[in-house]
């Protein structure tokens, strides 16, 4: 599966139904359909077929029970976050990653807990950091820079 996200391109729509669904864990199409339409004003039609896209990347799966399709997802809301954000990182200068980070930390919502989560993680790094991260950008010798 973690193969399948990586190579998965997910719109900012999608991502919108896959976080109800995560949300909800089993879902109804026409729960997702009430989040969405009131929270996006998107048509039925619309929804249904986002629903469907995720259906055929993999991402969802349905369960009938009745007359009535349940929705769930086949990834985890933080599997699936952890992969696209390693792929990402994946296509960047590793002498930027750090700074990176510090601004995004400054910038995202963190809980106490979290916080000396971080706190702890970052200590045991720090045993076994270098002291400077090389530029990986080129594959030539040259004392490059970025």
């Amino acid at each position: 599966m973690v193969d399948k996200i990586l190579k998965m391109n997910i719109s900012d729509a999608e991502w919108e139904v896959m976080r109800i669904i995560w949300t909800l864990d089993e879902v109804k199409s026409s729960e997702i359909i009430d989040q969405l339409s009131e929270k996006m004003s998107w048509t039925e039609s619309t929804i249904k077929t986002l629903i469907r896209r995720l259906v055929d990347k993999g991402l969802v799966k349905i369960k009938k029970e009745g007359r009535a399709y349940i929705y769930s997802a086949t990834v985890s809301e933080n599997e699936m976050m952890y992969q696209v954000t390693k792929d990402m990182f994946s296509h960047m200068c590793d002498m930027h990653k750090g700074s990176l980070l510090i601004r995004l930390i400054k910038e995202i919502p963190l809980s106490k807990s979290a916080i000396k989560e971080i706190q702890r993680e970052l200590n045991i790094m720090e045993q076994s950091a270098p002291d400077t991260i090389p530029c990986d950008c080129l594959h030539s010798k040259r004392n490059h820079q970025c």
